[in-house]
């Protein structure tokens, strides 16, 4: 197979002023240029598949052709896909998928069906071996739906539409009223459903997020040397119960801001793929901004999918612990915070990644337990001066425990009898000096030197990945 130069991508710009859906054009702009090499022939299959490089990086994309029945996929094209498949697999780069597809060819029936499901075998199987991509530049649905549902990080256009049966469908069963935007635009996947990790505001800015995403997954690297120090004590309020944006943190302790996933989907966490000291890292971190820090099922559901990815591809973690505890309420329960807050339980406890926890403020019952305690196997646990580490807050605990000794008490004298008891609480459960002395975290150390004590524990690590999938939960 020849190597298409720059004259032919041009030429294929040049068509593309009259239809932007060219599969050429699009794959151009996702990939260096000089570097793509078709792996698939130019048919009317719906489907054009190659090999490139993304700032050097060997990948692997393939790109829906909505001009032929409207990326309808059929047995041909999706033999292409499955092809592209097989040659990431065994070269074990990235696949990249650019998807604008109305599902299975009406036309071909079963035969379609049975090709569509070969693709999602493909994918499955490529599943926690190379990292998928999928860019929807169009709308997707039915089997184009769940092509990139399969995959590890979507990304959603501006003008990507992701729905299993459209509007006119809706319509015609439910007689809900509801538009192709509304029904799998960009607001109900980011927000609500939690399909789409990145939504972007048009397709040259969704192909520069998955040229970022390849690199960070595709060529990790490793930590290079002292990182420089950035004082990070500023960044937390000075009154300890006052809510604070984690994002500053995040940015912080990355070489530069990193690529956030599900920005939207249950922010009360934050799940970010970065580099620190040059390695790619990712970084999980409460935010109390949101929910007070809480977990709840959505974050729990959230993150433990990343760390599952991240574990998958022998991605180091690095958790930001700041979290009050489990979100208490009937919706919670009802939700299914049971099962949900344990997958991500199960998640750390199954990682074999390196991975260092930070705790910068609090730590508090199960939810100290799930974000990567030293009980799930963490590879390091540090903390900032004056953490707190409990079952629950120890004005709360007293509260519990001396609730007669406190009602009993003149109302005038209460509050500083609360106080008494808390503090005392505090001396007899423990808190950071017993956990320093069980070993449970492992240093104390100061804000400013933290992003050189993390990075020479991962520089110094053993790297591992996990042997598993990456279902998406």
């Amino acid at each position: 197979m020849t190597v298409l130069d720059s004259r032919t991508v041009a030429d294929a710009a040049d068509a593309a002023a009259v239809d932007p859906r060219d599969p050429l054009v699009r794959l151009g702009h996702l990939l260096d240029e000089g570097s793509i090499r078709p792996i698939t022939p130019e048919d009317k299959s719906g489907v054009r598949a190659v090999a490139g490089r993304i700032e050097g990086v060997p990948v692997v994309a393939f790109c829906s052709d909505a001009r032929v029945q409207g990326g309808a996929m059929g047995a041909e094209g999706c033999e292409h896909i499955v092809h592209a498949y097989d040659v990431a697999v065994r070269e074990r780069v990235p696949i990249i998928g650019l998807w604008h597809s109305g599902g299975a060819r009406l036309a071909e029936g079963a035969e379609s069906l049975h090709a569509v499901g070969r693709v999602f075998a493909a994918m499955t199987k490529a599943s926690g071996l190379v990292p998928q991509i999928s860019v929807v530049v169009g709308p997707v649905a039915g089997g184009g739906a769940y092509g990139p549902a399969l995959t590890d990080i979507v990304i959603l256009a501006d003008n990507g539409r992701i729905f299993v049966t459209g509007p006119d469908v809706v319509r015609s069963v439910t007689g809900e009223e509801t538009d192709m935007a509304s029904l799998g635009g960009p607001e109900p996947h980011s927000k609500r459903s939690g399909v789409v990790h990145v939504v972007t505001k048009d397709e040259p800015e969704a192909m520069l997020r998955a040229r970022q995403l390849a690199c960070l997954l595709g060529h990790q690297g490793r930590v290079r040397g002292e990182v420089d120090e950035v004082e990070f004590g500023s960044l937390l309020p000075d009154n300890p119960r006052r809510a604070y944006d984690v994002h500053p943190l995040v940015n912080g302790l990355l070489d530069e801001p990193g690529v956030e996933l599900h920005p939207k989907w249950a922010p009360n966490i934050v799940t970010t793929l970065g580099r620190l000291g040059g390695r790619t890292v990712g970084v999980i971190a409460n935010n109390p901004m949101r929910l007070g820090g809480c977990l709840d099922s959505a974050s729990a559901e959230k993150a433990a999918r990343f760390v599952r990815m991240c574990d998958a591809f022998g991605v180091p973690l690095v958790v930001l612990v700041d979290v009050p505890g489990y979100l208490p309420g009937v919706g919670q329960e009802h939700d299914g915070i049971v099962r949900r807050g344990a997958k991500l339980l199960h998640a750390f406890a199954e990682a074999s990644v390196p991975r260092v926890t930070l705790i910068t403020r609090k730590a508090y019952g199960g939810a100290y337990i799930a974000m990567n305690s030293r009980s799930l196997g963490a590879t390091r646990v540090f903390a900032w001066p004056d953490i707190q580490v409990a079952v629950m807050g120890a004005v709360a605990a007293v509260r519990i425990l001396k609730r007669r000794e406190l009602a009993a008490a003149p109302e005038e004298e209460r509050s500083d009898l609360e106080a008494r008891l808390a503090e005392e609480h505090e001396k007899t459960a423990g808190g950071l000096q017993r956990a320093l002395d069980l070993g449970v975290i492992d240093e104390v150390i100061e804000p400013a030197k933290t992003r050189g004590v993390i990075a020479r524990v991962l520089a110094q690590a053993t790297p591992a990945r996990g042997a598993h999938g990456n279902i998406p939960l």
